[in-house]
């Protein structure tokens, strides 16, 4: 290439023959070391090679998109959840958007002081709604990230607050008595089967509602719980545990389900309910009489014992176990 031809490039550019001379010492010097030593080809090559990188990284971090429009994506790349699950993304993104200019902020951009005026905004004012909140803001980022819209997820220097777990007194016998009588009452022999996995099987009462005729292994006094029906999305397989007298036709699960639980809860004379209540009684008591916690984790679903132990073994004694198994009744 001759002096002219070379000319012509530079005067095609708004750029003089020392501007570039500038800009090929700023390169060997940025490279120091690996540059040192190098013939004119093999300099040369490295450049290239620089700048091909550099023109990469460049087009790679002005690809983005806005917040408003990742955020909704990576809700619709969940659809197939539940809907409950669905439902609560869609409403704590809305919750975000809400926060003044973070809707059209480029996802790339954003700091983690920023992400942290969206949580302080839309959910300082429950620990339960920020947890949940930051939760749902790493997850776009995670879905920007595996997309190449982002380079880093910020959220992940924003610290969740502590889990304050309030005890939960297990429900006593005589409350207990007060719900197995009160569904023996003929309007609500159909919540037998619930009262039944509830209190004897430590199963969820949203997962009590999912459950079908399919789910019952009647042969194998089992109740298969399965993934898209729990709470964690793991399966699990609980021992089918009745109230006296009850038979293969029972094993239902009524419509309007949180209607009529209510209804049952209300007929026993119960004015305040604790959620989870019957979990946490299953709980205390099977471990109080069968003393097996392997066991007991699998049918609570938990991953290991930390939960276990630290959420829902409340102490119970062994006369009030046995009572609550019917051994003593």
């Amino acid at each position: 290439m001759n002096t002219q031809t070379i000319n012509k490039m530079m005067m095609a550019l708004p750029l003089g023959g020392v501007d570039a001379a500038r800009l090929v010492m700023e390169f060997v010097e940025g490279l120091g070391a690996r540059a040192e030593g190098l013939g004119r080809v093999e300099l040369l090559a490295l450049l290239r090679r620089v700048m091909r990188e550099g023109i990469a990284a460049v087009q790679a971090a002005e690809r983005t998109e806005c917040f408003e429009r990742v955020a909704w994506a990576s809700v619709e790349a969940r659809a197939a959840r539940r809907p409950t699950t669905t439902r609560d993304l869609r409403y704590y993104v809305r919750k975000m958007l809400k926060v003044e200019g973070v809707a059209q902020l480029p996802l790339r951009a954003m700091t983690t002081a920023q992400c942290r005026r969206i949580l302080d905004v839309a959910f300082g004012h429950s620990a339960h709604s920020y947890r949940k909140g930051r939760a749902i803001l790493h997850s776009i980022f995670a879905y920007g990230f595996r997309r190449e819209l982002c380079d880093v997820n910020p959220v992940a220097r924003i610290e969740a607050p502590p889990v304050e777990e309030k005890p939960i007194e297990p429900l006593s016998n005589d409350e207990v008595e007060r719900l197995r009588e009160t569904v023996q009452v003929r309007r609500f022999r159909d919540m037998r089967f619930s009262l039944s996995l509830l209190l004897y099987s430590g199963v969820r009462p949203a997962e009590v509602e999912r459950l079908t005729a399919a789910d019952v292994c009647w042969e194998e006094r089992q109740v298969i719980i399965r993934p898209q029906k729990s709470k964690t999305g793991g399966g699990r397989v609980v021992p089918l545990r009745l109230l006296p007298g009850m038979q293969q036709n029972d094993c239902r699960v009524p419509r309007n389900w949180q209607n009529r639980w209510l209804e049952l809860r209300r007929a026993a004379g119960f004015t305040h309910w604790q959620p989870d209540v019957c979990r946490h009684t299953f709980a205390s008591y099977h471990a109080a009489h069968f003393r097996n916690l392997p066991e007991l984790q699998l049918e609570m679903g938990h991953r290991d014992l930390t939960l276990l132990r630290s959420r829902y073994m409340t102490p119970a004694s062994k006369k009030e176990a046995r009572l609550f198994w019917g051994l003593g009744r």
